[in-house]
């Protein structure tokens, strides 16, 4: 959807049982489509709802980079591929909620949104054996005010972004490498969140992210963008 719109923030808290860090205020209140930084900086994070065509290929161009990236899986994906979502931890990313089933939030009621996140924290947690970032991207980006309310409640940041690269559309969705770079080029800027996904959302098993995160990482570096870790505002005021 569009950009921030502020609804008031409330008390950050967790579900009883949760141990993970709490998102600062600076981070509540509405979604969050650039980090509250002046700095030019851009932080990497990938979608995990379909396959794990490339996901391999990310986590190695990661490693070669030395760069950090969020990973923001579905419940039923962290069921489904316990050992992706496992190595994304032990490659020493941080761990978003992405829904338990993927539904679009705006349509759902106040316990079915609860419901969608307590489930998919505890999927993501098992699998990955990790405590998940208490950081929530909303399934179709369908953010409404309200959502945004229900899921601070719950102890989220509402993490969106500032562009997606659409490369998720893959070819038959008329997307190529070059356009996928390019759109990462144009969200360049203080506080970018570049969102991204790790699999095919057309089963052809091609990734355009994956192959064109080297030429983002690339591209950031020459714009004197520095790749951060979404953990780092984790301390912010």
């Amino acid at each position: 959807m569009g950009g921030s719109r502020a609804v008031a923030a409330p008390a950050a808290r967790r579900r009883v049982g949760a141990v993970g860090p709490r998102p600062p205020a600076s981070l509540l209140g509405r979604e969050i489509r650039r980090l509250p930084t002046s700095r030019r900086v851009v932080a990497l994070t990938f979608n995990a709802a379909w396959d794990e065509s490339g996901l391999a290929a990310v986590l190695a161009e990661l490693r070669r980079r030395k760069a950090p990236a969020t990973f923001f899986p579905t419940g039923e994906y962290a069921e489904a591929r316990p050992a992706a979502v496992r190595a994304m931890a032990e490659a020493g990313h941080g761990l978003g909620n992405h829904s338990y089933s993927h539904p679009y939030f705006d349509g759902l009621s106040t316990r079915e949104r609860a419901r969608e996140v307590r489930e998919a924290d505890e999927a993501i947690r098992t699998a990955s054996r990790v405590e998940p970032l208490p950081f929530f991207r909303f399934p179709y980006s369908s953010t409404t005010q309200d959502a945004v309310a229900d899921v601070n409640d719950l102890g989220y940041a509402a993490i969106e972004f500032t562009n997606d690269t659409n490369g998720y559309l893959g070819p038959a969705g008329g997307m190529t490498v070059d356009r996928v770079v390019r759109r990462a080029v144009d969200s360049l800027g203080p506080g970018a969140i570049l969102q991204m996904h790790v699999g095919s959302s057309t089963g052809d098993g091609v990734v355009l992210d994956a192959q064109a995160l080297p030429r983002i990482i690339d591209a950031a570096l020459e714009e004197d963008c520095a790749i951060v870790d979404l953990r780092e505002f984790l301390t912010a005021p």
